[in-house]
C-alpha cells in the first residue's frame, strides 16, 4: 500500500476514477451483445475522446509502474478496437467483428476495474490535504498590544491585491517569526480564506534551494523526481503551484531567492497567490523586489514589561525584586528575544542579590549565564556573520566603543574609521566620506545601527552593542584587541586590563578616580596624564580623552608613533599641548571646546593631517600666519564659533593669518570660519571658494565696502550666520538683484542681533532664493513681526524646512502666514520659540 501511495498522485486518482466512472457507463451498454455499426462507431468515438482527456490529466503527474502499465494497456485495447472498426463494413463479417469489438471493450472494462481498485487503495492511504497547517508556538492570546497591531497591519496587506510580495524585516529577535507564525495560525481559523493552501518554509542562513523545494512539495503531497535535476524539479513544482491560489511564507531569509529556479510562480503572473518573507536586512527585501516592506520595531515600555512579567512570573511582584526586575527589563530595550531570555533566566529567583548580579552583568555587556550566550548572543551574532567583508564587520565592532544610548556623530565616526584603516586612506574626502555613508546605510539596513537622537547621528541598540562587545572580545577577526568599559560607572581602572597590544580602548562616561599608576588621579578633575599611563598604549592608533579636565599632556605623548587620531574635544581646561612635530602619522586632531590660546607648536610639521577641528575655541584669539597654510594634506578645517575672526589681506594684523592663506590648501574640501567682509573678494578667491564641497561662514559686522559681491561669497555656503551685520537690508537686496539663481547649497540660515524690518520696502524676488533651507534661526530680531516678512522678501517657500528657532524677538506676533506663497511645510519637525512675549499664535491662516 505504501509503495502505491508513493507513486500515485491525486491527479492519477481522479483520472482513474474518471475512467472507471464515465467510460464504464459507456462500456456497460456495449458489451451486452452485438450492436449495429452506427452504435459501435458512436461509442468508439466517445471512448476515444474520454481516453484523450484522461491522457491529458495523467500527463500532469505521470508515474512509473502500475499506472504507466495500466495506461498502456487501455490505449492498446482502444487502438485495436479502432482498427477492427474498419472491417465492419463487410456484411458477412459484421456480426463476428461486432462481437470482437465488444470483447475488446470488455477487456478495457476489466483494466479500468483494476485502475478503480488501485485508486481506492491510494485514496485510503493518502492523507487529506489541509489548506493551512498549524505552526506550534505561543498563541495569539499571549500577544502584546504591539504584536497585535503588527498582525492586523500584515493581515490588511495580505488582503490587498496591490501587494504580491510582502517583506517583513527587522533586527534579530524582534519578533518577525512570531508575527508570521501567528498570521499562519490566524488564517487556519479564517472561514473566508482566500487561499487554497498556505505554505510555510523556514529557509535559514545557508540557502539550500533543493531543501526549500522539497519542503514545499512535501506540504503539497507532491513527490518530486530528483532524477530530473534542479530545473526539472522546478518545473514540476511550478506546474503544481499553478493549480493553487497559494500564500507562501518564507521565514528567515538571508539572501535573494530566485523564484524561477525555485519553481514558484510570481504573484504578478499568477493572480491570487502571494509571498511573505521575513529577513533581517532591507537589502534582502530589495533583492526580492518586494511590493511593500514592513519594519518591525522593538516593544513599547508597557508591552516589554508585560512580556517580561509573563516569563519571570510572580517573583517580580515582590517589593524587593520589582525595581531590579524593571531595571533588567529596561536593559533589554524592548527586544523580545532579550526580554524572553532574561525573564525565563530569572524565573523563580527570589533573592535580590541574584537580580542585582544579573543587572550588573548586563550593564557590563557580559552574558549573565551560558544560556544567555547561547539563546541570545549567538542568534544575534548571525547578523554580524552575514555582513560582507572584514572591513564592514570591523566598522560595526568599532561602534561599540561608544557608551549606551550614545548618539554618534556620523562625520566623526567616518573619520575614525578612516584612521583605523577601515576605509582606504588614499581616497579623497568626497570619496571616502561617501564610502563611509554607504557603510553606515548598510549597517542600518541590517538593523545593526539605527538613527540617533540628533540629525547626522547614529546609535546602536543596547543589546546589539552588548553582542558587539562580546564579539570583539571573543571573535575578533583581525587580531585587534578591544577594551570597552564605557558607561560602567567605574571609579578606577585595573592595571591588569591594560596591554601594549591594545588598539581600541574606551573608558568614556565613567566616574574614574584612579588611573593605573602609583599616583592617584581624579580623572574628571584631573590636571595631567602620567607618562606611565600613555606608555601603556604604544600600539594605539586613536586616543580619545574627550570631556575630561586635563590641563596638559606629558611629553610621552610623542611616543605614540602609531597615533592617527587625537581627540580632545570638550577638555575645557586644556590650555597647551607638547610639541606635535613627531606625530608624523596623525591625520585627525580635534581640539574643539578646549581652552587653548594658540595653535600647538609643531602643528605645521604634520604633513599627513587631514582633519583639524578648532571649533568653539573661545580663548584662541590669534592664529599665527604661515601655520595652517603648510598643512598640505588638510581636507577639513573647522574654526566655527572660534574666537579668531578671519579677514582678507590688508585688514588683518601683522603676523596673523589672513583668508588668502587658505588658498594654499589645495586639498581642502570643507571650511567653517567666522569672517568679516570688509572688501570685495578677488576673482581667485571666488574661484577657490567655488571648488569647496562645503563652506560654513559666520559673517560678522560690516558690509558697506562689499558692493554687490556678497553672493560670490555665498555661492557654495551650506551654513550662513549673519551676526550684527550693519546694512543687512542692503546685503539682502544685493542678493536679490545680483544673484543669477538660487543658493541651493544653503541649508542653515541664522540672523542674529538686528533691528531691521523687512516691511520697509525693497524689491522682493520672484523665486525661492533658498530652496533647500532646512534650519532657520532668528535671534534678537527686535523689529520683525513675522517670519513671513523675510519669506516674502527672499521668496522662501520652506518646502524642505525642518526646524524653526525664534529667540528673543520681542515684536514677533506670529511665526508665519499660511495660504498664499506658503501653503504647507511638509518636512517641518521642530518649532522652538523662546522669550517672545508678544507672540499671539504660531500661524496666521489667510483666507
Amino acid at each position: 500500500m505504501e509503495v502505491v501511495a508513493s507513486i500515485i498522485s491525486g491527479a492519477v486518482v481522479e483520472t482513474t476514477r474518471f475512467l472507471c466512472g464515465s467510460i464504464y457507463s459507456t462500456i456497460k451498454n456495449i458489451v451486452k451483445g452485438p450492436l449495429p455499426l452506427h452504435v459501435l462507431e458512436k461509442e468508439m468515438k466517445f471512448l476515444m475522446a474520454l481516453r484523450d482527456d484522461a491522457t491529458k490529466e495523467m500527463a500532469l503527474d505521470k508515474r512509473e509502474g502500475k499506472v504507466d502499465d495500466l495506461h498502456r494497456k487501455v490505449n492498446d485495447q482502444i487502438q485495436e478496437a479502432k482498427s477492427s472498426r474498419c472491417f465492419l463494413s463487410c456484411s458477412t463479417k459484421r456480426y463476428r467483428m461486432s462481437r470482437k469489438v465488444a470483447k475488446q471493450l470488455k477487456e478495457v472494462k476489466r483494466l479500468l476495474e483494476v485502475g478503480s481498485s488501485l485508486a481506492s487503495s491510494v485514496a485510503l492511504s493518502y492523507p487529506e490535504f489541509k489548506a493551512v497547517e498549524h505552526i506550534p508556538g505561543s498563541s495569539t492570546q499571549d500577544q502584546t498590544t504591539s504584536i497585535s497591531e503588527d498582525l492586523a497591519k500584515t493581515m490588511t496587506l495580505v488582503s490587498d491585491d496591490k501587494y504580491g510580495i510582502i517583506g517583513i524585516w527587522g533586527m534579530g529577535g524582534v519578533g518577525k517569526t512570531y508575527l508570521v507564525r501567528n498570521l499562519n495560525n490566524e488564517l487556519q481559523n479564517n472561514s473566508n480564506l482566500r487561499f487554497s493552501c498556505v505554505l510555510w518554509v523556514t529557509v535559514s542562513k545557508n540557502l539550500d534551494i533543493k531543501m526549500v523545494q522539497m519542503r514545499i512539495a512535501s506540504r503539497l503531497h507532491l513527490n518530486l523526481e530528483e532524477s530530473s535535476g534542479a530545473d526539472g524539479m522546478a518545473i514540476q513544482l511550478y506546474q503544481r503551484l499553478k493549480e493553487e491560489s497559494f500564500l507562501l511564507i518564507l521565514d528567515d531569509v538571508w539572501e535573494k531567492i530566485d523564484l524561477d529556479k525555485l519553481g514558484v510562480p510570481r504573484p504578478e503572473e499568477h493572480r491570487g497567490s502571494k509571498i511573505i518573507l521575513t529577513c533581517r536586512s532591507l537589502d534582502v527585501c530589495r533583492d526580492m523586489v518586494t511590493d511593500v516592506e514592513v519594519k518591525m520595531m522593538v516593544l513599547r515600555d508597557e508591552d516589554a514589561w508585560q512580556l517580561f512579567s509573563r516569563y519571570a512570573r510572580d517573583v517580580v511582584t515582590s517589593e524587593h525584586i520589582r525595581p531590579l526586575a524593571e531595571a533588567i527589563c529596561r536593559e533589554c530595550h524592548g527586544l523580545p528575544l532579550a526580554i524572553v531570555t532574561m525573564g525565563a533566566a530569572m524565573r523563580g529567583k527570589a533573592k535580590p542579590e541574584l537580580w542585582n548580579h544579573a543587572l550588573n552583568q548586563l550593564r557590563r555587556s557580559v552574558p549573565y549565564a551560558a544560556g544567555i550566550e547561547e539563546k541570545l548572543y549567538k542568534p544575534l551574532k548571525w547578523s554580524y556573520d552575514s555582513l560582507e567583508g572584514r572591513y564592514l564587520k570591523n566598522c560595526f565592532l568599532y561602534c561599540s566603543l561608544f557608551p549606551e544610548d550614545f548618539s554618534i556623530n556620523i562625520s566623526e565616526l567616518v573619520w575614525c574609521w578612516l584612521v583605523e584603516g577601515l576605509i582606504d586612506e588614499q581616497e579623497n574626502y568626497e570619496d571616502f566620506f561617501s564610502r563611509g555613508i554607504a557603510l553606515i546605510e548598510n549597517l542600518k539596513d541590517s538593523c545593526l545601527l539605527e538613527d540617533g537622537s540628533g540629525e547626522g547621528t547614529v546609535q546602536m541598540h543596547d543589546v546589539v552593542r552588548d553582542v558587539s562587545i562580546w564579539i570583539a572580545s571573543t571573535w575578533s577577526e583581525d587580531g585587534s584587541e578591544f577594551l570597552v568599559r564605557s558607561g560602567n560607572g567605574l571609579k578606577e581602572i585595573s592595571a591588569a586590563e591594560l596591554s601594549n597590544s591594545l588598539k581600541r580602548v574606551s573608558f568614556m562616561n565613567n566616574d574614574l578616580e584612579r588611573l593605573p599608576d602609583d599616583s592617584v588621579i581624579q580623572c574628571s578633575k584631573a590636571s595631567t596624564l602620567t607618562t606611565r599611563f600613555l606608555e601603556g598604549f604604544g600600539a594605539l592608533r586613536l586616543l580619545n580623552i574627550s570631556g575630561t579636565r586635563i590641563k596638559s599632556f606629558p611629553n610621552s605623548l610623542l611616543q605614540l608613533d602609531n597615533i592617527r587620531a587625537l581627540l580632545l574635544s570638550n577638555c575645557q581646561d586644556l590650555e597647551e599641548l607638547p610639541p606635535l612635530e613627531r606625530l608624523s602619522r596623525l591625520q585627525v586632531l580635534d581640539l574643539s571646546l578646549t581652552g587653548i590660546r594658540e595653535l600647538p607648536r609643531g602643528l605645521e610639521k604634520l604633513s599627513n593631517l587631514r582633519h583639524l577641528n578648532l571649533g568653539k575655541t573661545r580663548r584662541m584669539k590669534v592664529v599665527q600666519a604661515g601655520v595652517i597654510s603648510k598643512l598640505s594634506s588638510l581636507e577639513v578645517l573647522d574654526l566655527s564659533n572660534s574666537c579668531y575672526i578671519w579677514k582678507v589681506k590688508g585688514a588683518v594684523q601683522e603676523k596673523q593669518a589672513c583668508f588668502e592663506e587658505l588658498q594654499c590648501l589645495e586639498r581642502l574640501q570643507v571650511l567653517s570660519i567666522r569672517l568679516i567682509l570688509c572688501y570685495s573678494p578677488q576673482d581667485t578667491i571666488i574661484s577657490w571658494i567655488n571648488r569647496l564641497k562645503a563652506f560654513e561662514v559666520d559673517i560678522e559686522w560690516g558690509y558697506s565696502h562689499l558692493g554687490g559681491q556678497v553672493g560670490c561669497w555665498l555661492s557654495k555656503a551650506s551654513y550662513l550666520c549673519l551676526n550684527r551685520c550693519r546694512g543687512l537690508n542692503k546685503m539682502l537686496q544685493d542678493l536679490i538683484i545680483n544673484s543669477v539663481g538660487s543658493f541651493s547649497y544653503l541649508k542653515k540660515l541664522v540672523i542674529c542681533d538686528s533691528d531691521y524690518s523687512f516691511r520697509t520696502g525693497g524689491r522682493a524676488t520672484e523665486y525661492d532664493l533658498l530652496p533647500n533651507l532646512e534650519e532657520l534661526c532668528l535671534i534678537l530680531m527686535t523689529s520683525i513681526e513675522s517670519i513671513s516678512e523675510l519669506a516674502n522678501y527672499l521668496g522662501l517657500r520652506f518646502q524642505r524646512l525642518k526646524t524653526i528657532d525664534v529667540i528673543s524677538c520681542g515684536e514677533m506676533k506670529y511665526l508665519l502666514s499660511l495660504g498664499n506663497s506658503i501653503r504647507t511645510m511638509p518636512n517641518l519637525e521642530v518649532i522652538w520659540v523662546h522669550n517672545c512675549s508678544n507672540l499671539e499664535e504660531l500661524f496666521n491662516y489667510l483666507p
